[in-house]
């Protein structure tokens, strides 16, 4: 196998010496986040999407959430210190993220944004979320996911979803 090119997401775990694993898959378009861990044979109450919001304020913010789940946008606000928040355009991504959608790591965007990471995450040793490009997850501890992105554990998912 030839030397695998690291994204800024793995680069930043190195430099931080934060272990990891590295899953690859295929993928010619964007896929769901459901799909990703099926297609990587990991749980999918494991696997986490990164979403980017922007508050009413104009400030944007990073919400990490299980693949199965979607954003309570009133707590996700409240967790946020925000009247309200939505998710930004999908053409904005690469803009504001300097990653794709469907390659959107929480880990090494083109500013440090306020990051929040559901608070089931605790639950686990080990989380997978995007590497940084489509393609690519990596598995990460969640303490030392929220210490490299200065994040936060909050409740921010909606209760009645598997």
């Amino acid at each position: 196998m030839g030397k695998e090119t690291k994204t800024n997401a793995m680069r930043i775990l190195d430099r931080h010496k934060i272990p990891y694993e590295l899953f690859q898959y295929e993928c010619e378009d964007f896929v769901d986040g459901i799909h990703v861990a099926d297609q990587n044979g990991v749980p999918r109450e494991q696997s986490f999407k990164t979403l980017v919001m922007r508050g009413k304020s104009g400030a944007y913010y990073v919400l990490v959430i299980p693949v199965e789940l979607s954003v309570d946008l009133k707590a996700a606000a409240r967790a946020l210190e925000e009247k309200s928040i939505e998710m930004i355009p999908v053409k904005d991504i690469t803009a504001v993220t300097g990653y794709v959608r469907g390659g959107c790591s929480p880990i090494g965007m083109k500013k440090q944004y306020p990051t929040v990471i559901h608070e089931t995450a605790c639950q686990f040793d080990t989380i997978y979320v995007s590497g940084g490009r489509k393609g690519t997850t990596i598995a990460v501890n969640p303490m030392q996911l929220a210490e490299v992105c200065g994040a936060r554990f909050e409740k921010v998912c909606e209760e009645n979803e598997k």
